[in-house]
């Protein structure tokens, strides 16, 4: 019954990072560009491009490197605009 969405911000030298858990799906990991998008490698691209039997299994595969489910699964609880509250996290050490 856990849900939860993760995001942490590139520094430099080091990509951006999100993860995100829903039940039925698991967890999904991906590295983020400055702006937060998805940032899909060229080996992962290379992969799909030469296992993808058709476009409707490339189209799925490209849905599944971007969180799609992950997204549909969150996005009811997700809150966003001016003024709505953030928690942010910091290490520790």
């Amino acid at each position: 019954m856990l849900r939860f969405e993760i995001t942490e911000d590139p520094s430099p030298g080091m990509d951006g990072q999100r993860f995100c858990h829903a039940p039925g799906l698991g967890l999904w990991r991906a590295s983020t560009s400055a702006n937060g998008d998805i940032v899909v490698s060229e080996d992962q691209l290379r992969t799909l491009a030469a296992n993808a039997k058709g476009s409707e299994a490339f189209a799925h595969r490209v849905e599944q490197l971007l969180g799609a489910a992950w997204d549909d699964a969150l996005e009811p609880f997700r809150r966003a605009g001016d003024g709505a509250p953030v928690t942010w996290l910091h290490r520790v050490g």
